[in-house]
């Protein structure tokens, strides 16, 4: 008997359901570590927010929808005392959702988990006093549109409306973060951890690090990124704090590992929390939108005293650390944004023209600890030393301690950022489909994509909306993807799965 639904994330579970079919959900307990209790609140929340959808828009009401959508994403807040302080008359039985017809159910899901992933980005440029009445107006829409009967084709129409409505929400926050913390520049990233005490700092929100740091200064206290903070060292208005030194362990799903008594404190700024151990739990604070029970959060004041108080408390390492990537590497290089590849464009098309750069992947998205991600390894490991790899957000961590070498001066891995930082890579390919007069689809490239959470459904669904085919999925498709959809996106787009490294660059390369 099921006792909560969620299918919300690559990780889910399997049941049988009373039909004797075998699906794919979390019915008991989330594989992410969400109680049955937790995920039935964050139901109450989405319903909540569908009802205050249908109020006047005001900015408000617009926060809380949007903070509100970005809390129930996944390994966002486990805690339901906070939870339940966001449920206000929720009507709409989201049970009705889940049980629906099966085209119906997989469409207004696919609309729903792009609104929690354009929320996170709406959420991120909010704090930085960067908004879009657009893109405000959606989240008002494209609740609303969940509640409602609609067809089959209403539903198409309203999912690619969030693709193009997101695409500008990915604008305006790439818009945000330059113009405060300045255009990420090309920076060497130490893994080493220095005998002193320390702050790991974890997430996406790079206002709140900029705030931990002035915090810090003086304190005789380094910071070091850890999982989607690491793109953080190449901003110059970040860097230029001599105590950012490195960036610790890899990526988020090492967590529980990774910082199993560590001496140094932690704090959360966004999603990627897992249930926390004991031997780690009264060092770990969280702020924003996370919450964990237990663990100490930090409330819109940005006060980090606390935090600063226990890493001074911890007192560090007692001797520098070595530590190393997936691959051994202790070095990361990052800040490939596309202010900086665009920089260096007139080179990349002049060795695609001479024949030198064959081929352009971007290798992007989510990671986890699901079985099969090292495909994404082993393909960059496998691919041609006349080709370029393009990735950004935290799936970058199989392969970004990689040495590959260069093509003419331009190393062949280019990190652009976070997944926050998806517009970076959009924002390349139509400027080189421009320079080479052709279509995105032309070109030499290829999106190969693994995806994990919510975020990841809404950056699809802008590719699809600028019409970019011919993209590979992994390490699975989605759950709440029904056949008729799917085939959908096939017949249209081209969108398949991905199957082995050797044969997905056989068939690219030939």
């Amino acid at each position: 008997m099921t006792s909560m639904f969620c299918f919300q994330c690559e990780q889910r579970g399997k049941f049988k359901s009373t039909d004797g079919i075998m699906s794919e959900g979390c019915t008991t307990c989330g594989v992410c570590g969400k109680k049955a209790d937790t995920a039935n609140l964050q139901d109450e929340v989405i319903s909540s927010l569908i009802e205050l959808a249908c109020s006047t828009p005001s900015d408000d009401t617009t926060k809380a929808i949007i903070d509100g959508l970005f809390t129930t994403i996944t390994n966002a807040n486990f805690d339901n005392e906070e939870l339940k302080k966001i449920v206000k008359n929720p009507k709409f039985d989201m049970n009705s959702l889940w049980n629906g017809n099966e085209d119906i159910r997989s469409l207004k899901s696919l609309l729903l988990f792009g609104l929690k992933g354009m929320a996170a980005y709406a959420h991120h440029a909010w704090v930085l006093g960067y908004k879009d009445e657009v893109v405000n107006n959606f989240f008002y829409e494209g609740l609303s549109a969940l509640a409602k009967d609609l067809s089959v084709e209403d539903l198409i129409a309203i999912v690619h409306k969030l693709g193009e409505i997101n695409l500008k929400c990915m604008e305006l926050l790439d818009k945000a973060n330059t113009e405060t913390f300045g255009n990420p520049e090309p920076t060497t990233v130490t893994k080493n951890i220095e005998a002193k005490p320390f702050i790991v700092i974890t997430g996406h929100d790079l206002r709140d690090l900029k705030l931990l740091l002035e915090q810090t200064e003086g304190k005789g206290i380094n910071i070091y990124t850890h999982g989607e903070m690491l793109p953080a060292h190449a901003y110059p208005e970040l860097k230029k704090f001599e105590h950012l030194k490195g960036n610790f362990g890899t990526a988020w799903q090492n967590q529980q590992r990774e910082f199993d008594n560590i001496p140094g404190a932690i704090l959360f700024t966004t999603n990627c929390i897992m249930p926390v151990k004991d031997s780690y739990k009264d060092r770990v604070f969280t702020t924003a939108v996370v919450h964990y029970p237990e663990c100490q959060h930090i409330d819109e004041k940005k006060d980090f005293t606390p935090v600063i108080e226990k890493a001074l408390e911890l007192g560090g390492y007692k001797e520098e650390q070595k530590m190393k990537g997936i691959n051994g590497g202790d070095t990361l290089t990052v800040g490939f944004g596309h202010h900086t590849v665009l920089s260096v464009a007139d080179k990349v098309i002049n060795a695609v023209k001479s024949g030198d750069l064959k081929h352009i992947f971007l290798v992007g998205g989510c990671d986890g600890a699901k079985p099969g991600r090292n495909y994404y390894t082993e393909l960059v490991k496998q691919t041609q030393k006349d080709t370029l790899i393009l990735t950004l957000a935290c799936g970058k961590f199989r392969f970004n301690d990689l040495e590959l070498g260069d093509i003419g001066g331009i190393p062949r891995l280019l990190d652009m950022g976070q997944c926050n930082d998806a517009y970076s890579a959009i924002k390349v390919a139509v400027e080189l489909s421009k320079a080479f007069n052709c279509s995105v689809n032309e070109l030499p490239l290829s999106i190969i994509l693994s995806w994990y959470e919510q975020k990841a459904v809404c950056i699809l669904l802008s590719l699809l909306y600028l019409g970019i085919k011919n993209i590979k999925l992994g390490p699975s498709l989605p759950a709440f993807i029904s056949p008729n959809v799917l085939n959908i996106l096939i017949d249209k787009y081209k969108i398949a799965p991905i199957t082995t490294p050797e044969q997905d660059l056989k068939e690219i390369l030939k």
